[in-house]
């Protein structure tokens, strides 16, 4: 498709399908994204959500961790830009792969982004942690994502992220600060 006149791959995880979690067709439709961005010299972005790799699936799901890795890895070795839109939640072996590699991580307002759920991480450390704890708000204070966005706004937000990171025009950076 096209943002701003800029053409682009893009994959998106469907929830209401077991939960956006992964096996080994939503890994192949990765890797398919990556290899089409490069085979047309396109951005890839990626919208993630998901409670992490399919446990039914053992071995088979969690392989799509370093296959995905590995895709993403070749798409930013062609010099094209990697965008993650993070949507509510993601988590698990999503967050632990290809949801952190991008160049730009955009989460929705009050998105959970995790890897291990709070009750886990709070008995595990034996602690009550903050109300606010792995939303997308305490998540972009602790420098893991770059920019909280309302998904009315993302085709302009990421329009402009696409033209500074293609140097397609004279966007500054105060313009995408706003």
């Amino acid at each position: 498709g096209d943002i701003n006149k800029i053409k682009c791959t893009v994959v998106a995880s469907d929830f209401s399908f077991l939960g956006s979690s992964i096996e080994g067709a939503e890994g192949e439709a990765i890797l398919f994204a990556a290899a089409h961005a490069i085979e047309n010299k396109t951005p890839l972005i990626i919208v993630a959500q998901g409670g992490g790799m399919r446990m039914q699936a053992s071995m088979i799901s969690l392989s799509q961790m370093p296959r995905a890795t590995l895709a993403i890895n070749e798409v930013k070795a062609a010099g094209l830009p990697y965008i993650v839109i993070m949507s509510d939640p993601v988590a698990g072996g999503i967050t632990a792969s290809y949801a952190m590699l991008g160049d730009i991580h955009i989460a929705g307002p009050g998105a959970t982004v995790a890897f291990a759920g709070k009750r886990v991480i709070s008995g595990t450390v034996k602690e009550e942690l903050p109300v606010n704890f792995q939303t997308s708000e305490a998540v972009l204070e602790a420098g893991f994502i770059d920019r909280i966005c309302h998904r009315k706004d993302l085709n302009e937000e990421i329009g402009k992220l696409l033209s500074i990171l293609l140097k397609q025009n004279s966007i500054s950076t105060e313009e995408i600060n706003e």
